[in-house]
């Protein structure tokens, strides 16, 4: 039977309701004006029959392929918020709103970074407006909503004099015993988590996600099950890594947690829950050049440094997410796994007292392994 217009309990807002082509629907208008009801009635039933005909990529908006993106854990950020007092999105989303796919090509992209972000640098665009659509793109793509496209970023024009800006922390790498030596500085529950992000490359956000079922450390892998492009990868884990992974994959749960033992909460501004560690970290050992976000950058140029492939670089850090290593997330690849182990090692950050016992010492919030009533007495101390 077609759509009808039905109210339900407890609610304001019309529902759409019915069978089209063989498809049952029952959703709702988000609107309880009838009139205005009427009017999505009769363009979602024409939708389902035209998809019914010619299938969903010929139907489907970037709207709706935004709204699967963040069901499915995408990120947010960039895409665009909803202005309740306009009663319409902003951002990203505002903008293309209920254009289909299939009408959206590298032009009109283009069109919407220039308008949404006039007077922006072409990396300002590239962050705010082309990878969040990429993202949503390629998981409509993997949906079979719309069909696999290279999208062309922009580029800082050459020979362009601009004004150098000054650096900040975490954007430019530094030396395996720099980072060592701020690690060091660090409570345990912060320096496994940087510990971790120097000797895999993952982004913040990535890491404070990862479950007990995302590791395995026997095989060398880690499963990203939802990344910044909005695709699954496999992350190769660093020998250094497996001791500590295999003690935290024990205890289950989130993989990383805080010094109070609850998980790190999932923000956008990734790295972010870390600052009061980075801040003591920074005042402790007196380096202030190094963030979160320093660790992605010095594994980045550590491997090239190495001769390590550019593919291989790419796939460990994520940006080079194909249809090939999309198929494989979950098996362990040895080239990624022995070009990982090229990052050099620390003595004294391999000898963190810390990773003698993860679980342990997570909680702990001093710089130096706690003396316990045992080993005080073992010790011939007596307590007072």
């Amino acid at each position: 039977m077609p759509l009808r217009l039905a109210k339900q309990r407890g609610s304001p807002n019309y529902y759409l309701r019915g069978t089209v082509r063989g498809r049952s629907i029952y959703e709702s208008t988000g609107t309880d004006s009838q009139e205005i009801a009427e009017a999505l009635r009769v363009k979602r039933e024409a939708e389902l029959l035209e998809e019914s005909v010619y299938g969903a990529r010929a139907v489907k908006t970037f709207a709706q392929a935004a709204e699967a993106y963040l069901k499915s854990g995408g990120s947010p950020r960039f895409l665009g918020s909803y202005d309740e007092a306009a009663r319409k999105w902003t951002g990203l989303i505002g903008h293309f709103g209920t254009t289909r796919l299939r009408e959206i090509g590298q032009g009109e992209l283009d069109a919407a970074a220039e308008k949404l972000h006039p007077k922006a640098s072409p990396e300002t665009r590239n962050r705010q407006c082309y990878t969040p659509f990429i993202a949503v793109w390629n998981h409509a793509a993997a949906s079979g909503w719309a069909e696999e496209r290279t999208w062309r970023r922009p580029r800082k024009p050459k020979g362009t004099a601009l004004r150098a800006k000054a650096s900040r922390a975490g954007t430019t790498p530094v030396s395996y015993e720099r980072a060592a030596a701020f690690v060091l500085a660090m409570t345990p529950a912060p320096a496994m988590v940087m510990t971790t992000l120097f000797y895999t490359g993952l982004r913040p956000i990535e890491l404070f996600a990862l479950e007990a079922d995302d590791v395995r450390p026997d095989d060398r892998w880690i499963v990203v099950t939802s990344s910044k492009t909005g695709e699954p990868r496999g992350v190769p884990m660093h020998d250094l890594l497996v001791p500590m992974f295999r003690a935290l994959k024990a205890r289950g749960g989130h993989l990383f947690r805080s010094a109070r033992g609850t998980p790190y909460p999932l923000t956008e501004e990734g790295g972010g829950q870390l600052s009061r560690a980075i801040d003591g970290a920074r005042t402790r050992c007196g380096i202030r050049d190094i963030s979160p976000y320093t660790a992605r950058h010095t594994v980045s140029t550590q491997l090239v440094i190495a001769g390590v492939h550019p593919y291989i670089k790419d796939q460990i850090l994520g940006h080079a997410v194909d249809s090939m290593s999309r198929r494989y997330t979950a098996v362990p690849q040895a080239p990624l796994i022995e070009a990982i182990n090229l990052l050099p090692v620390v003595p004294a950050w391999r000898d963190a007292w810390w990773l003698a016992d993860p679980v342990k010492y997570a909680r702990v919030r001093t710089l130096s392994e706690p003396r316990t009533v045992d080993t005080r007495r073992r010790a011939g101390v007596k307590s007072v």
